[in-house]
């Protein structure tokens, strides 16, 4: 179970629950983050559609991403729906929720290391990488990333650097971004298939030395999508950059056009 600083969520707050049970007017729901407290979602909160059985929305033992409501911390009575989460929020609740999971897992295995509990590693070392992080996995992160120098401002032990530092870069990838873009290719000549596998071969031998990846596919012609990874946005935009110019230089010579969007 992942440590919060909070005993309940507040009003707004996206939470992560399992579905214990299944009523006529609701679904309780045991709350993953909070000591395992118990939150109800109403059958008026549980889809945007009209509801006439829960059991055809949710079901027993089901993961699901819900905001808070109403909180009576006095009553014990937590009030969550389901049909006010957007899709991109729940996707991005999951993902920091796995991130705290693996934060956590990697401070048990140091505090192992140097005889100390997990609630001794929050307050030594996890609280103070989410205060100045944004979170603990971010701070691992860059740890990764830039070493031990990302926890010496911290005031930490030193056997908390040493250890932070070896785990992390064992066992943390630092941080990458992702950017996307959706062009239109076209070349309306007799050989204009082979035009484009051109412009695109140029335009990979173009960053072939640059410590980037790039994925060029399909989306039906004359749609093609472009997805860099890198380890910032500027190497990443730079490298986008690049195979786009040379793949528009090399398209326009045969006649064809590139044209391309933000996705």
């Amino acid at each position: 179970m992942i440590h919060l600083r909070k005993e309940y969520p507040e009003k707004g707050d996206l939470v992560i629950g399992t579905v214990t049970r299944i009523a006529n007017h609701g679904a309780y729901v045991q709350l993953d983050e909070y000591d395992n407290k118990e939150g109800m979602i109403h059958i008026s909160e549980i889809a945007l559609s009209w509801v006439r059985n829960i059991r055809n929305f949710v079901r027993e033992n089901q993961k699901v991403v819900a905001k808070a409501l109403r909180i009576n911390p006095q009553k014990g009575f937590i009030d969550l729906s389901l049909r006010r989460v957007t899709e991109q929020q729940k996707r991005q609740k999951i993902q920091e929720w796995k991130r705290a999971q693996k934060a956590e897992k990697l401070l048990e295995m140091a505090a192992t290391k140097i005889g100390k509990t997990l609630d001794e590693a929050y307050t030594e070392v996890g609280w103070k990488l989410e205060d100045t992080y944004g979170s603990i996995y971010n701070g691992l992160e860059l740890v990764s990333e830039k070493g031990s120098k990302t926890l010496e401002n911290l005031g930490l032990k030193k056997e908390w650097i040493e250890i932070i530092s070896e785990i992390a870069q064992t066992y943390v990838e630092p941080p990458k971004v992702n950017i996307t873009r959706t062009i239109e290719m076209t070349c309306w000549k007799r050989a204009g298939i082979d035009a484009i596998k051109k412009a695109f071969r140029e335009a990979i031998n173009a960053i072939k030395d640059e410590e980037t990846t790039v994925n060029i596919y399909t989306l039906g012609a004359p749609k093609y999508r472009i997805e860099i990874t890198a380890d910032d946005y500027k190497q990443a935009e730079t490298t986008l950059e690049k195979i786009i110019n040379t793949a528009k230089t090399s398209i326009e010579s045969e006649g064809g056009t590139l044209e391309y969007t933000k996705s």
